[in-house]
């Protein structure tokens, strides 16, 4: 009797043992030395999955991962993405992050203004995307942060980029103001394009876009820099002092040459810039100028303007720029 007490005590112990091996097994450390991704593919089961942690190092077995899973893991279900694994992770936390979905996210980055030969550069630059795409069409991309994953096409995340563009497009027509003088969605979107580029102060956007309203409405040819460098660089920075040869250019896009909207976007103008030409501000002011601060001064009448003209140059001349 004494004996069969024993062995129980023994046995007892044994177990005791193995299930303190298992957790530490399943709980402790794993081999993994650094970070590392592992891609779990759309559709996988969680033994496929095993199958390519082992692959990456994550684990050790995927067969003993799967048992441990099954008997002392959540039965939630795993999703499919890119994950990283952190160094030494344990089995248990490995399966955790699958079952979390918390893939590593990647993005891809439109700024306000971005011309669409640097948007096309900055698809084709981003890592782990496949496949090509054309320069898309100026204008048709909203400006904006893309979440992409390992293996998306370069091809559906501009597909987003013009989803996004459209959908904010038509909204903000249908708010549009009665003092908005553009007459369609595209003259909308082409106006937007050219107070983009005007200024980058968030605060003048309404005062320009008014600008360029009042103009329109008076015949007065827009007379926007931007459009006379857009048909030379396609959007690029020039570099240098516009020629005159560019300025007197008849291209369908320089706004000194012909009166009138140019033939299209110039660039990817964001939502501020649209709201903006949808939505002028209540001046009847026809000039600008910089002002020295890297926002600009309005006037009513060529007389004022040239008045700030005269002092823009002379701040210049003090910079040395002249």
């Amino acid at each position: 009797m004494r004996r069969l007490g024993c062995l129980g005590m023994v046995l007892a112990l044994v177990l005791l043992v193995t299930l303190f091996g298992v957790a530490r097994s399943w709980t402790g450390a794993g081999p993994a030395e650094k970070d590392l991704a592992v891609v779990v593919p759309n559709g996988a089961t969680l033994s496929r999955a095993a199958t390519e942690l082992e692959k990456a190092g994550a684990i050790r077995s995927a067969s003993r991962f799967l048992l441990f899973a099954r008997v002392l893991g959540s039965d939630a279900p795993i999703r499919a993405g890119e994950y990283r694994v952190p160094a030494q992770a344990s089995q248990s936390d490995v399966l955790e992050l699958l079952q979390s979905g918390k893939v590593i996210q990647r993005r891809v980055t439109v700024p306000e203004g971005m011309p669409s030969v640097l948007v096309h550069e900055a698809l084709m630059r981003a890592p782990h995307l496949t496949g090509t795409v054309a320069v898309p069409e100026e204008g048709s991309v909203l400006p904006d942060t893309y979440d992409y994953q390992r293996g998306d096409t370069r091809q559906a995340v501009l597909d987003r980029m013009q989803a996004a563009m459209r959908d904010y497009l038509a909204a903000a027509w249908k708010r549009r103001k009665p003092t908005a003088v553009v007459r369609s969605p595209r003259e909308a979107l082409t106006l937007a394009s050219i107070v983009e580029k005007e200024t980058a102060k968030a605060a003048e956007r309404r005062a320009v876009a008014a600008v360029y309203s009042n103009r329109l409405r008076q015949g007065m040819p827009l007379q926007a820099d931007p459009t006379v460098i857009y048909p030379v660089t396609k959007g690029r920075p020039l570099g240098r002092r516009i020629l005159r040869s560019e300025l007197d250019a008849k291209n369908g896009y320089n706004t000194y040459a012909s009166a009138g909207l140019p033939v299209g976007p110039i660039a990817n103008p964001g939502r501020a810039s649209i709201d903006a030409v949808l939505d002028p501000a209540a001046t009847s002011a026809l000039y600008f100028v910089a002002d020295g601060t890297g926002g600009h001064v309005f006037a009513d009448t060529l007389e004022q303007h040239n008045a700030n003209v005269r002092k823009w140059y002379a701040i210049r001349r003090a910079r040395g720029e002249m």
